[in-house]
This record gives C-alpha cells, structure tokens and sequence, in this order.
C-alpha cells in the first residue's frame, strides 16, 4: 500500500513539473497544455468528402484547451494529389466539416484547418480534364516511395504556373480560408461562433508553396524566383490574402526548411528558415509551425548540428516544433524555451489519450505504419486504445 502512495506522489511530482503539460496563452485561445496534434493525411475522406468517422477520430483525440490541426485539406480541384484527402473548396465539403468540427468543440477543443496544394506532386488522374499540375517548374517529381505503397508512385509532368496566374491560386487559399471559417457556423445558446479556430497554411513537405521556396526546385526567372525574397514572394502573398480575410490572429503557416521530401532541398535551409520568420512578423500571425533539421525524409531521424533556434528567436509569435518528438526531449525543448508548443504526430495517432498518458507516466501504444492510409473507417485510425482499455486488457 505504501508503494502505491509514493508511486502516486512521483506522479504528481513529475506531472508538476513537466513543461509541456502547463498552460499556455496563444493569443486570445488559453491553451490547458503545450502538446500539438499535427496535420496527418489518413486518405478516409470518400471522394474527397469528409466523412462522419473523422468526428470519431479527432474528437478522441481532443481535450479542453488542447490544440488540433487537422490533415492537410486541399483547397481546389486541382490542388489534389492523393486519393480521398479531404477537400474544403465545395459547399458540400463544408457542410461535411460541420460535424466534425463540432465533436471537436464539443470536447472544449481548439481545431485548426490546414489548407494545401500539392503542386507537383499529382498526376493528370487528379486533375480538371486531366491537365498537367501546376508548380514552380516544369520539371518532373521524380517517383516516391510513399505509406502502404507497394511500388513508388509516379507523378506527372507540371506546367509552370505564369506570373499571371499566380494571384488566381493565392485567391484559391483565401478561398479555403474562408470556407474553413464557415465550417460549423452557427449561433450556440451563449451565442459563439463555432467554426474552425483558424487556419495553418501549408507550407513545407515539398508542395506548391515549397515548391517555389526552394532553391532545388524553383528555376523561374521572373519575380517569384531566383534570390531568397523572390522565392518566398508567393508564400507570404498567400500569408497576407488569408490572414487578411479571416484575421492574422488565426492563421499559422507550416515550414520544413531544411526537409528534402519530394526533392524539395534548399543550398541555404537555415536562411531560408529565418528569412521567412522574420517575414511573418510583418502580418503578425499567430503561430509559425517548424519541423526539426533532423527530419529531413518523412520516416527517419537524421543526426544533425542544426538547429530552429534562430528562428525560434526571429519569430515573434507562437512557435511549435515538429518531428520526431517524445515525451523526453518534447519537455527539454519547452524547458529550455526552444518552442513555446511541441507536436507529437505518431504518438497521438497512436493513444487518443496522449496528454492523459503523459500526466500518469503511463505505457504508450506504439503506432502501426501499414494501416496509416489503409481505407477503413475503423482499422488503425479510430480503434486505438484509450487507457482504461489498456488496462483492461493487462
């Protein structure tokens, strides 16, 4: 018996003292702890229409005060690149939101929309009349190995985007942001808007935006590429049309700077990084969302010498770390005031209770890589234990 109570005060203890369970201010949401569910693309969403499932998903996965950002959500037709990812171009698709959007809300969760375009990265089979995709250049992605693939996908060749069509795609975010704000609106008894929180742009992993980043894609010559500040020019356009429609003070954008997914390296990632820190400074933006130098590739950790504290230090707003977190060097990175937020992508697909697992020091579920995408609106996405299930089964 005695055991049990000094085991239960090494708990309290701990819990005390583990930074990223404090509370957190980001701008006008009070945050109950510093633990980020990130984008994760689950292929679940029939036809591109989000589905009742995903309520399931994200709302077990939500607590009161605790932050959500939902799978990368593309903006357009065209914008797509993988089968049945959720779409928010569509009344039909907003209307699919709302439920979901809901669950979350209803769990005291704060849900974030990312808005995406993947660029390249798509074939002609996704395309409005089997177009080309659009991006910075006309050259070819070549084939990627991807989750639950068998052989590397293939990917079509791109039309390079005129300097005239630009603003039609910068308006195409807008758009979404937009839509993302309607997304669950409707008048409660105490007479709050529920919708989507706010937006996190796309910005990393090799899409469209990246696409125009970085220097080992983008070979324009015109005023989106060449130097640093022409490259970033579309990004932040895009960071300004939507902060602009739905208010700067719900809009995050995601960067992986020194990431080389789908061929998307940079000669200068850290430079980069800052330069585009610095930038979102002027539109005063919530929240910049970083993922770490060592996850260069999406599945393995790189020792490396780099770091995101200068752009930790060059950021004014809220700063969220991303890549390879664990529950050890999450707390070290919020301890030391490298990030304000951390987010722990496989960990929380893989326990729903994650915060509550950490608060208790309890076992974690380890996650199942091949059934990520797999088609089912049960298997390996809302079927993970909770843990009192866990402890049932012991």
């Amino acid at each position: 018996m005695g055991h049990s109570v000094v085991t239960v005060q090494q708990e309290v203890e701990q819990t005390l003292t583990m930074p990223v369970l404090t509370p957190y201010k980001m701008g006008k949401f009070n945050l109950s702890h510093r633990m980020v569910m990130p984008p994760m693309t689950r292929q679940r969403s029939w036809n591109n229409i989000p589905q009742l499932h995903a309520a399931v998903y994200y709302s077990q996965r939500a607590t009161k005060g605790g932050l959500i950002i939902s799978e990368a959500t593309v903006i357009s037709e065209a914008a797509r690149g993988y089968k049945d990812t959720p779409g928010i171009w569509s009344k039909e698709q907003v209307e699919a939101w709302k439920p979901i959007v809901d669950a979350v809300h209803a769990k005291g969760g704060i849900f974030f929309c990312q808005i995406w375009h993947v660029g390249r990265a798509s074939t002609y089979e996704y395309q409005p009349n089997g177009q080309p995709p659009i991006s910075s250049t006309s050259n070819v992605l070549k084939p990627q190995v991807q989750a639950n693939a068998e052989e590397p996908a293939k990917f079509s060749p791109p039309r390079r985007l005129t300097t005239e069509e630009i603003p039609q795609v910068v308006n195409e975010y807008r758009l979404a942001a937009r839509n993302a704000m309607e997304a669950g609106k409707f008048l409660s008894p105490f007479k709050q808007l529920l919708c989507f929180d706010g937006v996190e742009i796309h910005g990393a992993h090799g899409y469209l935006l990246d696409q125009f980043m970085k220097d080992h894609i983008n070979d324009r010559t015109d005023q989106y590429g060449g130097p640093l500040e022409n490259r970033c020019r579309f990004a932040l356009e895009v960071v300004e049309a939507v902060a602009n429609e739905i208010g700067a003070d719900r809009v995050g954008l995601r960067l992986s700077p020194y990431a080389t997914y789908l061929d998307s390296g940079d000669s200068n990632p850290t430079a980069l990084g800052v330069y585009m820190a610095e930038s979102l400074n002027r539109y005063g933006i919530l929240y910049c969302h970083m993922v770490e130098p060592r996850m260069k590739l999406s599945e393995e950790s790189f020792e490396t010498t780099e770091s995101l504290v200068p752009m930790r230090k060059a950021f004014k707003g809220t700063f969220i770390v991303a890549g390879g977190y664990d529950k050890e060097d999450g707390n070290k990175a919020v301890a030391e005031n490298r990030t304000d937020l951390v987010s722990f992508g496989r960990l929380f697909l893989s326990n729903p209770d994650l915060p509550k697992r950490f608060e208790l020091n309890a076992p974690l579920t380890k996650h199942n890589r091949s059934t990520y995408c797999e088609p089912d609106p049960v298997v390996g996405y809302t079927d993970y234990p909770f843990l009192q299930n866990t402890a049932q089964a012991c």
